[in-house]
């Protein structure tokens, strides 16, 4: 007869801590992404302490709303008080965190939590009955992606991510031709496109509404070398053109295809003779119990749940997830036909990894 074993006392006592402790830590993300939001972190960065009203004032918020705001971030830590004059000031170590000041912005991670919030109900819909939950329930997902991409491609894209493909920026300069796959807002390629003047950039994604802002920032800022296109990319194994492309990258948009595998083939089938691949992907292992001291693995499981597996499922997909690890990441690519891969981790990116492959 089988008897269940009860967790000793002492055990269980730490978990109700801990989840206690996770309780008040998600109630403190949620106040997070508002105050970045609505600018409430931004305005009070730097500046002398200031009461509800005064911050109200600065922001053009409610100020019941900001006073009541005010408190939880009080009692999360991450403002200080004075309680006999009632003003309230963000420490200069916090708001280096909190806003655009400093090196990252972590206030841009917290709306994940609250956006993902939003699907809860399909995502169970879809434990009990299989299928996904489609990409157009993630209206704001492009915008906060780009935020993301913000702080980790786009501040070492010339000095770090571009020099791991030796030679490349070198003929970049001198003009070639490079697609992005996957490519969201396009943000890398504006940037990639203003910068080599000489090489001409292409941009595929999915979404219509992350074409039609690319596409708009793109003729705002008269960039002729740049053009976008919204394609799906399943089939790109076979609809790839040959040998067009001497460099083909993707930022963290292998993870979430519907058909992985057929991209990364097409990928192989449209770079030149002597072309590059340059990948960025979520950093993880494709073994469960090796994400387990993962700084960002709980986060990143959550996101899988919620957004990647179940927008690729959406399409009658692999449902890959988020975190498919190095292991995995390596056998797609040698089945698709890489024969050269080195893989990198930069310094500033503890999320992801780099692999720069050849064919």
């Amino acid at each position: 007869m089988c008897h269940a074993h009860p967790i000793p006392p002492a055990d269980s006592e730490a978990f109700e801590g801990r989840l206690i402790r996770a309780l008040n830590e998600a109630g403190a993300l949620l106040l997070t992404a508002i105050g970045h939001r609505t600018g409430l972190f931004e305005a009070m960065a730097g500046r002398p302490p200031m009461t509800s009203q005064a911050v109200a004032e600065r922001t053009g918020l409610q100020e019941r709303y900001v006073r009541e705001w005010l408190g939880g971030m009080l009692v999360a830590g991450f403002l200080d008080a004075d309680p006999d004059t009632g003003r309230y000031w963000l420490p200069q170590a916090h708001a280096e965190l909190l806003t655009g000041s400093g090196p990252v912005n972590f206030a841009v991670y917290a709306q994940f939590i609250s956006l993902l919030a939003n699907v809860e109900d399909d995502v169970v819909r879809c434990f009990r009955e299989g299928g996904g939950v489609p990409y157009s329930r993630y209206p704001r997902f492009q915008e906060v992606m780009a935020s993301d991409s913000a702080q980790t491609v786009l501040p070492a894209l010339f000095d770090a991510i571009l020099p791991l493909a030796k030679g490349l920026p070198e003929r970049l300069e001198y003009g070639i031709h490079v697609l992005d796959c996957a490519c969201g807002r396009g943000r890398a390629l504006m940037a990639m496109a203003e910068r080599y003047p000489a090489s001409r950039f292409v941009g595929y994604d999915l979404s219509q509404e992350a074409i039609d802002w690319a596409r708009r920032e793109t003729d705002r800022a008269g960039l002729t070398n740049l053009t976008f296109e919204v394609r799906d990319l399943s089939d790109f194994d076979v609809t790839a053109e040959p040998d067009a492309f001497d460099l083909v990258t993707t930022f963290d948009g292998i993870h979430d295809q519907a058909r992985p595998r057929n991209l990364l083939k097409g990928i192989h089938r449209t770079l030149a003779p002597g072309g590059v691949y340059l990948v960025q992907d979520i950093h993880a292992s494709s073994h469960h119990h090796l994400d387990r001291n993962h700084p960002l693995g709980v986060m990143l499981y959550a996101v899988s749940v919620s957004h990647c597996m179940t927008v690729s499922l959406a399409q009658g997909g692999e449902g890959l997830g988020t975190m498919w690890g190095r292991e995995r990441a390596l056998a797609y690519l040698e089945e698709a036909g890489f024969g050269a891969i080195e893989v990198y981790q930069l310094e500033h990116d503890i999320q992801n990894d780099y692999f720069v492959c050849r064919t």
